[in-house]
């Protein structure tokens, strides 16, 4: 036990911390949310109306999750740990573009959740538009 709590501590340390760019994060959004979510992410994209699940409205999570950002639920839904299918195929579409563990993001609770870059990037974006 205590060999595979070193193992993980190990893989958590190697891995980079968490350096968000929201102007990066602006940028995915637009590249690979937009079409789904809308420029104004409120869920009106022009593919809304081929979608079988609509779009949600990713200004309101905060809001629909009792105040606090739902941090693991994003980074899941965006990376495809917790898929949702809304076009036939998992969302993302996007292939491993948002896949990796090469940084780490710490929850409410401290606990350190690994991702990618692309995903840190855009979360930081998403929390910015919470309460607009």
């Amino acid at each position: 036990m205590t060999r595979l709590i070193l193992i993980a501590a190990t893989a958590v340390g190697l891995a980079g911390p968490a350096v968000a760019d929201e102007t990066a994060g602006r940028e995915t959004y637009e590249r690979y949310c937009a079409s789904c979510h809308g420029l104004e992410a409120t869920g009106q994209g022009p593919m809304r109306p081929v979608l079988t699940v609509q779009p949600a409205d990713l200004t309101q999570l905060t809001a629909g999750n009792g105040g606090k950002f739902p941090l693991v639920r994003v980074i899941k839904r965006i990376d495809g740990r917790d898929p949702l299918v809304s076009h036939g195929s998992p969302m993302p579409v996007y292939g491993d573009f948002f896949e990796g563990s090469d940084v780490a993001l710490k929850t409410e609770a401290g606990q350190p959740i690994m991702t990618s870059q692309p995903v840190v990037d855009l979360v930081e974006f998403l929390k910015s538009l919470q309460g607009e």
